[in-house]
């Protein structure tokens, strides 16, 4: 079953035309949905990009196709594409997914003093603004969202239920904060004297630039001083912890439950795997890529992958990781060479003669 639908059916030729190509089959062909390839049906979009997955090409039924060369033998129409995958995810865009709906400003919205807001926003029920808060045109903020005291947010962002958005925080244009998120939370911050814990005032911000998007129940800390920043294009999944003054750079991955400690700055294209940790006060080079489950726990020059905690090049760390299982054979191992060597010189050890008395 697809996962979206068009009322009016959409042509290859109109496909086709968007995400360019070479087009085969009929250019009259419809389709009025998308879906995965395995659930895809005569009336589907659908995408490959490994054949792997395709074990008769004589027996597909898809309504169009999306591959990254020909596919001899399928009957279906076939857009072949350099990259399927981002032609698929441009089209969905482009002609399925469900246009927002303009709602202007519902009666439920509580609003301070010296709020600005622009043309065509969808503002919900239960949406509480602070004063001196600015929205952007077209933006869209579902039931129980909380925008915070001098905060700002720009055109075209959208911020599902329940997202907190504390005071003096930034957000750019077409930012997307899905539910549960906290941006602007205390950055975790304390002196320890005589035992107790002194909380040290959190007085920053948080900025977040355009084309971010953060997951479900994100937590990104507002700085000590200063703001914590979250550079245009990021893309951040759920349950991340952001700490105080950390820079992400821009058009980073950052995989779910991963954590980044206080003050420590990510490059740019920089990836982590899901539950890696980065300790505070690292900089981290453009374009590293960072496994699943990593400790960092020293700054990473640009240009490399590493894996492991603490972590180490990626090569080695899968050179490591093989010789694990062996550990146990290696140390019995090493307990008979040890054997054998003790009673090697045991044998070599030459006799030692007794002394003679000397007489007086």
């Amino acid at each position: 079953m697809s996962t979206a639908r068009r009322r009016t059916p959409l042509t290859v030729r109109e496909l086709h035309e968007y995400v360019g190509g070479e087009l085969l089959g009929s250019p009259d062909a419809t389709v009025t949905g998308v879906a995965s390839f395995e659930q895809a049906g005569p009336d589907d979009l659908a995408f490959l990009t490994s054949e792997r997955h395709l074990k008769s090409p004589q027996t597909v039924t898809i309504g169009a196709l999306l591959v990254g060369r020909r596919l001899v033998d399928c009957p279906c129409p076939q857009i072949v594409v350099d990259n399927p995958a981002y032609a698929f995810a441009r089209a969905a865009q482009q002609f399925f997914a469900r246009p927002t709906r303009v709602r202007g400003i519902a009666e439920g919205v509580t609003r301070g003093d010296g709020v600005t807001i622009g043309a065509d926003v969808s503002i919900w029920p239960g949406v509480t603004l602070g004063d001196r808060v600015s929205i952007g045109a077209r933006v869209t903020l579902y039931p129980g969202v909380f925008i915070g005291d001098d905060s700002v947010i720009g055109d075209d962002s959208l911020l599902y239920p329940n997202v907190v958005i504390r005071e003096g925080c930034r957000l750019g244009a077409r930012v997307i904060v899905h539910s549960g998120s906290v941006i602007g939370s205390d950055g975790f911050g304390y002196v320890q004297y005589q035992g107790r814990h002194q909380k040290i005032p959190q007085l920053g911000g948080v900025v977040i630039e355009d084309d971010v998007e953060l997951g479900a129940n994100v937590a990104v800390d507002r700085a000590t001083f200063g703001d914590t920043v979250i550079k245009r294009g990021s893309k951040i999944d759920n349950l991340v912890q952001i700490a105080h003054n950390v820079v992400v750079g821009e058009h980073n991955i950052l995989v779910a439950q991963v954590g980044i400690a206080g003050s420590t700055t990510l490059g740019r294209y920089v990836m982590v795997g899901g539950q890696a940790g980065l300790a505070d006060h690292l900089q981290i080079g453009d374009q590293v890529m960072i496994a699943a489950k990593s400790g960092v726990t020293r700054s990473l020059e640009p240009n490399q992958i590493v894996s492991g905690a603490p972590v180490m090049p990626h090569t080695t760390f899968l050179k490591a990781q093989a010789v694990i299982p062996q550990l146990p054979e290696l140390r019995q191992r090493v307990r008979e060479l040890e054997e054998r060597l003790a009673a090697l010189e045991q044998a070599t050890k030459p006799a030692t003669k007794p002394r003679k008395s000397r007489r007086k």
